[in-house]
């Protein structure tokens, strides 16, 4: 019996150490997030390097955003066909799929996409500065390492990801119109006038806003765990790994508390 209670003890001691640990590593975050945007808007205003993040962020992503895109569209076009086609309301699959996509999916799945490529890539960038004293060596020449280092990137990702995110409803659009009209032959005119009827621009707004979150918030991540990152290889490494984790997990949290803001502040 003691040692049941012992180890009942030891599992909450652990579990509200964890949550404990989880309150606190989210205010470190928030706290470096605001800081680095802060400095933003005081000289040295380093217009090229958020133009080299930008294109690192926008434009090194724009391949496996179209890809991850289309083939969403194609997909889910094909499933709402499979389940509209059984009452025979096969016209509403482009609204179907474009409400889906303007709302959840396009914003989800680019910010996870993102965070895969980018969030990991300045997490291990960063990371390895860090361990290899590279940033304590821009204190000491008196170069704010935030300002140069870490606003740059929140900037860009601020900005980019709603624009890739534009871009993959764009091409899920292209992906469901490409399954629904050649392949299974619905009428062209039903298909489009069903989106223009049923969407409204809230619909896309709501994704729009959902992305800038998510762009600050994946890359403010990537920094963080690159920035505080420590033991060597190793260490580089597990915040890699944390990074893409953390990222990937606030994405779909945030997705949730976004969608019940915006409910409650924009009722239909």
């Amino acid at each position: 019996m003691k040692r049941a209670l012992d180890s009942l003890r030891a599992l909450v001691e652990r579990t509200g150490s964890a949550f404990l640990n989880g309150i606190e590593e989210t205010g470190k975050t928030t706290f470096f997030m605001a800081a680095a945007m802060v400095r933003l808007f005081r000289p040295p205003f380093r217009f090229r390097l958020i133009a080299q993040q930008a294109e690192f962020v926008g434009f090194g992503s724009l391949f496996i955003i179209i890809l991850t895109g289309t083939f969403t569209g194609a997909v889910f076009c094909l499933q709402t066909i499979k389940a509209l086609s059984r009452v025979g309301m096969e016209t509403l699959v482009g609204s179907s799929v474009m409400l889906a996509v303007s709302r959840e999916l396009g914003p989800v799945l680019t910010s996870l996409m993102v965070t895969g490529r980018v969030g990991s890539a300045m997490a291990t960038e960063l990371g390895t500065m860090r361990v290899s004293e590279q940033i304590d060596a821009m204190d000491v020449m008196a170069v704010d390492p935030v300002k140069y280092l870490i606003t740059p990137r929140l900037t860009a990702g601020l900005i980019m990801v709603p624009c890739l995110t534009i871009i993959f409803d764009l091409v899920a659009y292209v992906g469901a119109y490409i399954i629904a009209i050649p392949y299974f032959g619905i009428d062209e005119g039903a298909f489009m006038s069903r989106i223009e009827w049923y969407l409204d621009p809230y619909d896309y707004w709501q994704g729009f806003i959902k992305s800038i979150v998510f762009g600050l918030v994946l890359t403010t991540v990537g920094c963080y765990k690159g920035f505080n990152a420590s033991g060597g290889a190793r260490g580089v490494g597990n915040a890699t790994t944390q990074a893409v984790v953390i990222g990937s997990i606030a994405t779909f949290v945030l997705d949730y508390v976004l969608t019940a803001i915006l409910i409650a502040i924009f009722p239909e």
